[in-house]
């Protein structure tokens, strides 16, 4: 900033002012000349410790080094003159060596000292010393104090006079300190006062000590005895003098009104000065013990400043300032009336700094003004010094001009650079300030460090700065980045003081930033960096938790931060450290703390660190646990029939107690149970307990809160209650028959704590009801139940239960009703006759029973009916008997649900608490026909290029006489759109229908159902296609599928055409209900070999094609075959074993006689043609495939002694439905003579497509060779 070379008016200008206050605030560089400046200086007021060397401090800069020199009390202090002072080197403080017989005292006077270059001279305080003094207490003689109880009291302390003054408590021979109260307290200035006393302020050790801080000593003042008599003891004392009863009476000093121990009188006055402490004093004695209250009369008491000590009787203000001035009331107050007293407060001041005078650097012809400005009460003097002599006897400097208490500087040179002092005096104190004028020309120069790195978090201020100097003050410029154009303006501020400031940096913001300062005689820059950078947040917080005792919380604290920054997480515990605890876990987002205790309860911090900033979240634990046990249980306001508990809750371990249980303990009738007997509310701790008579009771307490229930209290006392009749009588009490003859009378028994004394029975009478007979009476025990035996069948019986002990009986009993047994009803109901309305519903309707054939109680009338046969089929065949129940009042019910086309029988029977009686004679009728039930199946088969086969099977439920099949099919296109709908009527003894003239490669969708006369049926729907081409119109999707079996695995191979590629085979152990296992064929081969085979095992079999969908798949028939017998794993030659020899001629021998028995049976025979052995060896199992119902022949076993090529059941033939013949068509198969299943040469088994076989006829073909066997083989079609 240029200053301007202008002269200035007295006034001068704010301008002016701030630039001179701105430029002091500046430190010259110590490169620089400059006047001297005092750094460091004792207090004024400097108290020494005698046993201490004394050390007077004065430090200074400047350049050239300051020289430095004293003076003591007003003159010149050579220093050189005493070997016990020292100055320090390059310093002007001293250091006096008192040690060695040196002398304290000898030092004490005012010094100041004084800093010189060739550029002014800088003086430092006054400086007071002191040395600090604790004399002893003078000695006196103290006479105890004997006094009446009731009064007042003051015991004076006196301490010496030291410096500085002491520090005044009261303790007893013990060093304790005395107790002090309302009643009793040390004033202010340590006397010990007492408002009243009593009897037991009699001691005598009541010690005054001074503590006096500077020479660490405490002074003890002689222990004053003080005896306070009652009346009693003045009495007895002055009757043994003057021989007298009584002199005082019987009471101490009466009750009193307040009066002022301190301060006297109704008004006194306080100075204090502004700054320090204000203590106003009252102290009053009074009986009872008066109270203290303060207001200031002229104000209200500034709240933040004002404090109450020693019970309200010191009214306490810190830092005063004259608006503290002014009158304040104390008042002391019992009830017996009120005193006042006024203490009028004024507040003086020492002089005070307005506008502290700072140092000047000027510019060679700039202009300038010391100011000086001081306050205070009176107002101070000022004077000015220049290099430590009052400046109108320094020489004159025409650049210098005194202004009211400022200085002015206009057109200064080099040699208008010195020292001024400005010293500011009252009565009550000075002040001294030391401000230079240096003159300098000097080029800017940036005392900012270079290259400086500056962080601020986003949306902060960021303050970038550019410290200079340079005379004339240089003005100060900042550039961004590589831009020419000055920053000034929104969003920068540029102070005065050649800082930048953003006031909100965002990420734009960051960058390298350039400041110029300029002056005339030259310009200086610098570079320096801001990044700003994102802020560190706590994006999940830790939150409130309540967690039970031993179990485990977790404190969340995610954090959000700038990854180019450091983050510190911290967690503290009440904002302390964690404690060193392996229960409490740190991890990377939580705190964890396992087996929680109940020291672990408080608040816990989570604190987000970075460089920069920080974020801090907070959250409280609460350790609940159940509740501690209640104790002192206790008994009072014993009755006959009620009792008083109290007890102590326990702990509710931070979870409020809702409730209390007591229970109780029966020591007679159940000893070691407890029972419940009653709740109270978890805020009380009594209850009044009703009790019952001859129980031994013994009464527990469980406090119940939100975690649960406490272990139970201790046992209370036992408590016996005498005894007394029965209060009640027993419950549930009922009566009736268990047979024809017999009346029981049943009750619930009463329990111990209902008998209420020894000897409890149960008196039970009965009589029958309506005859005029008196009751029946026995008397039980023990039981509860009694029969009374020999009773007419349902007659009504009037009995009770009464309950007796050895104190007499309970309450009159009510008289109940109730039945003796019942007996089965006599007679059917009569004329049952039948309605049939539907195919499904009929209604039957009898005539009722006489109520005498009931003998009981007619619960209603039951149906019972069955189906018989159904009408399409001549077998009977019974399904089983149904029933319906009926209302005792109804004559009538119909029968839902029956079947259509049937035929029925039913009959009616009453029935009562005993049974069903005897059945009405059988009706039989029939129902109509109605719609039949939906085919059996639907399937679609042999799809050629423009047909489709469908077959079906009859519904289940034909519900009368089918009169045809209803068939509606129609095309769906790509797009699943439905074509026309055409129709088809079937005779109803088809069971299969083949479509023709259909569009190839099409989806058809079938809607097929049954008819009879009363309509059409529910549909079955289907969908099928036909094929796209006929290279092979006559092939199955599979061929020929062959089995080679092994030990424990066989090798599966197949032929296949069809659409689908993905493979996979299915077996199961034959005739076992285990489901199919499924292995999955890899790519696209036609051969598997299934493992892990159990050997000499018959297995099922069969090739599975599927598509896209587990939907859409091709199964081949299912084929078996057997694996090989397990061979032995140990080999042993037989052939060398006797028995085996021993067989095998056996066997030849026998071979011998039936080759010999077969060639004489064959020459008697001669020749014969097959077909007559086609019809001796007739096989059922190959007969043609039944029509009626569309199913195959009964399959038979490959080891089956009838079979040969026969398909395997489900197998499929070729197109042409014939079996492949041998090359000859005369075998063994032919005359049912083959043994074990055959095979074809090729291993393979040869399946049948249609289900159907045609024998063959062997025309002129005979053979007179013995057959040979045929090659085994597995497969199927």
């Amino acid at each position: 900033m240029q200053l301007k070379r202008r002269g200035l008016t007295s006034g001068g200008s704010p301008l002016i002012l701030f630039m001179c206050q701105l430029i002091a605030a500046l430190d010259v560089p110590l490169d620089l000349q400059q006047p001297p400046t005092i750094t460091h200086q004792s207090p004024k007021d400097y108290i020494i410790d005698p046993r201490e060397n004394i050390v007077i401090q004065c430090e200074a800069k400047g350049k050239p080094t300051p020289r430095f020199s004293w003076t003591r009390n007003g003159t010149h202090f050579d220093t050189d003159k005493d070997s016990r002072i020292m100055m320090k080197p390059n310093s002007g403080t001293l250091v006096i060596d008192i040690s060695n017989g040196g002398k304290p005292d000898a030092y004490e006077g005012i010094y100041q000292c004084s800093a010189r270059n060739e550029h002014g001279t800088a003086v430092s305080n006054n400086i007071v010393i002191r040395q600090s003094r604790s004399p002893l207490w003078s000695k006196e003689k103290l006479q105890p104090y004997i006094v009446q109880e009731g009064s007042s009291l003051v015991l004076p302390c006196r301490p010496p006079v030291g410096l500085p003054p002491p520090i005044i408590f009261w303790m007893d021979n013990y060093f304790q300190r005395l107790p002090q109260s309302n009643r009793v307290s040390q004033g202010l200035n340590g006397d010990l006062y007492f408002s009243n006393l009593k009897v037991e302020d009699t001691r005598s050790d009541y010690i005054c000590y001074a503590r006096f801080n500077h020479t660490q000593t405490i002074q003890q003042k002689q222990p004053i005895s003080v005896k306070v008599l009652s009346m009693d003891a003045i009495n007895e004392t002055f009757a043994a003098f003057l021989n007298d009863t009584e002199f005082f009476g019987d009471m101490p000093v009466g009750e009193r009104r307040p009066t002022f121990l301190v301060p006297t009188g109704q008004n006194s006055s306080k100075l204090v000065l502004r700054g320090e402490i204000l203590k106003l004093e009252c102290i009053a004695e009074g009986l009872p013990t008066p109270e203290i209250h303060w207001i200031k009369e002229s104000g209200e008491l500034p709240a933040k400043r004002t404090f109450y000590e020693n019970f309200q009787k010191t009214l306490k203000i810190v830092a005063v300032t004259e608006a503290d001035g002014g009158s304040y009331r104390c008042t002391a107050k019992n009830h017996l009336g009120l005193v006042h007293h006024t203490i009028k407060v004024t507040v003086k001041s020492s002089p005070y700094w307005i506008n502290e005078p700072k140092n000047l650097i000027l510019a060679p012809q700039e202009t300038g003004i010391l100011l000086c400005r001081a306050s205070g009460n009176p107002k101070p003097s000022i004077t000015w010094l220049m290099n430590g002599i009052p400046i109108e006897n320094s020489p004159d400097d025409p650049s210098r001009k005194i202004d009211n208490d400022n200085i002015v500087f206009s057109d200064v040179q080099k040699d208008s650079s010195a020292v001024y002092q400005c010293n500011a005096s009252n009565e009550y104190g000075y002040l001294l300030s030391n401000a230079f004028v240096n003159v300098l020309a000097v080029p800017p120069r940036i005392l900012t460090p270079p290259n400086h790195l500056y962080q601020v978090i986003i949306s902060r201020p960021a303050l970038l700065d550019c410290l200079t100097f340079g005379s004339p003050v240089p003005k100060v410029q900042w550039f961004k980045d590589n831009h020419a154009s000055i920053l000034d303006g929104d969003p920068y501020i540029a102070h005065k003081n050649g800082s930048l400031e953003i006031h909100v940096a965002q990420k734009a913001d960051s960058g390298k930033y350039t400041c110029v300062g300029i002056n005339e005689l030259g310009k200086a820059e610098n570079v320096v960096h801001l990044e700003v950078k994102e802020s560190v947040r706590i994006i999940a917080q830790p939150e409130y938790r309540v967690v039970q005792k031993a179990g485990t919380v977790v404190f969340e604290c995610r954090v959000k931060h700038d990854p180019s920054l450091e983050l510190t997480i911290t967690w503290l515990k009440d904002e302390n450290s964690l404690p060193e605890d392996e229960r409490f876990v740190v991890g990377k987002d939580s705190l964890t703390i396992t087996d929680v205790t109940e020291a672990d309860e408080g608040t816990y911090t989570c604190i987000a660190n970075t460089s920069l900033d920080k974020d801090i979240a907070r959250a409280e634990l609460t350790v609940v646990d159940y509740p501690d046990p209640p104790s002192d249980l206790e008994l009072t306001d014993e009755h006959e029939r009620s009792i008083q508990l109290t007890w102590t809750p326990g702990d509710d371990n931070n979870s409020p107690i809702e409730k209390f249980i007591i229970e109780y303990e029966d020591g007679l009738h159940d000893p070691d149970v407890w029972h419940n007997l009653t709740e109270v509310p978890g805020q009380k701790t009594t209850a009044h307990l009703k009790l019952s008579p001859f129980v031994w009771y013994s009464f527990r307490v469980i406090s119940v809160n939100k975690v649960g229930r406490s272990q139970p209290s201790s046992p209370s006392r036992q408590y016996q209650t005498p005894g007394a009749a029965p209060d009640e009588n027993p419950i549930i009490v009922k009566g009736a028959g268990s047979e024809p003859d017999n009346f029981v009378i049943t009750w619930e028994p009463l329990t111990g704590i209902q008998s209420n004394g020894p000897g409890l029975q149960y008196k039970v009478s009965w009589r029958q009801k309506d005859v005029n007979e008196e009751f029946t009476t026995i008397k039980v025990a023990n039981v509860s139940k009694y029969i009374v035996s020999a009773t007419p069948t349902f007659v009504p019986y009037e009995f009770y239960v009464q309950a007796i002990n050895d104190y007499g009986p309970g309450p009159e009993p009510l008289i109940h009703v109730g039945h003796s047994g019942e007996d089965l009803p006599m007679v059917a109901p009569p004329n049952v006759r039948v309605r049939v309305e539907n195919s499904t519903l009929a209604e039957v309707h009898w005539d009722a029973v006489p109520a005498k054939s009931v003998r009981g109680i007619l619960k209603g009338y039951k149906i019972y009916y069955w189906k018989e046969r159904s009408l399409n089929k001549r077998k009977r065949r019974n399904t089983g008997k149904s029933s319906l129940m009926f209302d005792k009042n109804k004559t009538h019910g119909k029968l839902p649900g029956l079947e259509p086309f049937s035929h029925y029988v039913l009959n009616v029977r009453a029935v009562n608490g005993k049974g069903d009686g005897p059945r009405s004679p059988d009706q039989h009728f029939e129902t109509p026909e109605g719609v039949p039930g939906a085919p059996a199946f639907l399937k679609v088969t042999n799809p050629t290029l423009d047909s489709l086969t469908l077959e079906w099977s009859p519904p289940v439920h034909r519900n009368g006489i089918l009169t045809g099949y209803t068939l509606r099919y129609q095309a769906i296109n790509n797009t699943h759109k439905l074509g026309p709908l055409l129709e088809l009527v079937i005779p109803g003894n088809e069971t299969s229908w083949t479509l023709k003239n259909l569009n190839y490669s099409t989806r058809y969708k079938f809607y097929f159902h049954a008819q009879t006369s009363k309509g059409p049926g529910s549909s079955l729907t289907e969908e099928g296609v036909t094929i796209m081409d006929e290279v092979r119109p006559s092939e199955p999707e599979f061929g020929i599928v062959n089995a080679s079996p092994a030990e424990d695995f066989a090798n599966i191979s197949w032929e296949y055409w069809g659409p689908y590629k993905n493979f996979y085979i299915e077996y199961m152990v034959e005739n076992s209900e285990e489901d199919w296992k499924k292995e999955f064929v890899n790519g696209t081969q036609f051969s598997f070999v299934i493992k892990g085979l159990v050997p000499g095992t018959q297995y099922k079999v069969r090739v599975v094609a599927k598509g896209v969908t587990d939907e859409t798949v091709l199964q081949s028939a299912e084929g078996i075959f057997k694996t090989n017998p397990a061979m032995a794993s140990r080999q042993v030659d037989i052939a060398t074993q006797g028995w085996f020899i021993g067989l095998m001629c056996a066997i030849a021998l026998l071979i011998l006689v039936l080759l010999i028995i077969c060639f004489i049976k064959r020459n008697k025979g001669g020749k014969y043609p097959v077909k007559e052995k086609e019809d001796a060896h007739a096989d059922p199992e190959i007969q043609p495939m039944k029509e009626d119902d569309g199913t195959f022949g009964e399959y038979r076993s490959l080891e089956s002694d009838t079979e040969d090529h026969k398909p395997l059941k489900g197998s499929r033939t070729p197109s042409n439905g014939t079996v492949k013949k041998e090359d000859s068509d005369d075998s063994l198969v032919d005359y049912g003579e083959g043994g074990e299943g055959q095979f074809n040469e090729d291993g393979s088994f040869i399946g049948q497509y249609s289900g159907k076989k045609e024998k063959e006829t062997a025309e002129g073909n005979e053979s007179s060779e013995a057959p040979s066997p045929v090659n085994a083989m597995n497969s199927f079609v």
